[in-house]
């Protein structure tokens, strides 16, 4: 049973990574998927392209998320496209899934690296959920992806952990907000995911031992295991929670 047709929805980065994971997992339900990407227009292709060969819906759309004029921009493409589409410029399904992260430590950090890790991370889905609630259809989900990083200490990061702290009280107070319009909102909180992003250290002996340690479950996160609890977020099946912040790092550092 495809839980989501009849429904559209935007992953913003979702052209690899947990983007592409939940992009192909919502495709899977029914949902006509828009695959957001900021620079590699080919491998948000390959998205789409892998979405229509299972028989599924998708589209692609490119904006870079640095900026409020990126956001202006992604805005403009879905009243351009959907209609084209669907008929209508209105969706149902919001991911804000798209960001950045840094290696840097406390003592490394530049005003520079903290001034864009912030304009992706926490001023690009704030000013797009601003800027998408009149398309974004009454009894509809907002989906943030945050970190594990909120609940777990790990200060050699400490730009990217304060982004998904910022995250996690944006989820909080949108969901208030937004209650009475019955859109749910909240947050998913990944730990430690085999992607291409993660996969210079965590595809070492060394990497794969430290990051299975961590998990009570005694393994390393794969995209498809964000993508499920995304789903179901994403559903009918979850109208009764909002305002949640779902970890879903494995059991990582009980």
């Amino acid at each position: 049973m495809k839980g989501l047709s009849g429904k559209t929805a935007l992953v913003t980065g979702s052209s690899r990574g947990i983007g592409k994971g939940i992009a192909l997992r919502l495709a899977e339900e029914g949902a006509l998927v828009v695959v957001h990407y900021g620079n590699n227009s080919e491998a948000a292709a390959n998205v789409v392209r892998t979405i229509e060969d299972k028989g599924g819906r998708a589209i692609a759309v490119g904006a870079n998320l640095n900026s409020v004029a990126g956001v202006t921009s992604l805005i403009q493409s879905l009243k351009e496209e959907l209609p084209r589409v669907t008929g209508e410029d209105k969706f149902d399904i919001l991911i804000n899934n798209a960001g950045i992260g840094t290696s840097n430590t406390l003592e490394e950090t530049t005003e520079e690296s903290f001034d864009e890790i912030f304009a992706v991370n926490v001023k690009a889905p704030f000013f797009l959920v601003q800027r998408a609630l009149p398309l974004l259809r009454d009894e509809g989900r907002i989906i943030n992806i945050s970190s594990g990083v909120t609940r777990i200490a790990f200060p050699h990061i400490m730009a990217y952990n304060l982004t998904k702290g910022a995250i996690n009280t944006f989820t909080l107070h949108l969901a208030q907000l937004l209650g009475p319009r019955q859109i749910t909102v909240n947050a998913v909180l990944p730990g430690i995911v085999d992607t291409d992003v993660n996969a210079p250290w965590l595809h070492t002996p060394e990497g794969q031992k430290q990051a299975n340690d961590m998990s009570a479950l005694g393994r390393v996160g794969q995209p498809s295991d964000i993508a499920d609890v995304t789903a179901f977020l994403a559903s009918s099946d979850s109208r009764w929670i909002t305002g949640q912040f779902i970890d879903a790092t494995g059991g990582s550092h009980l």
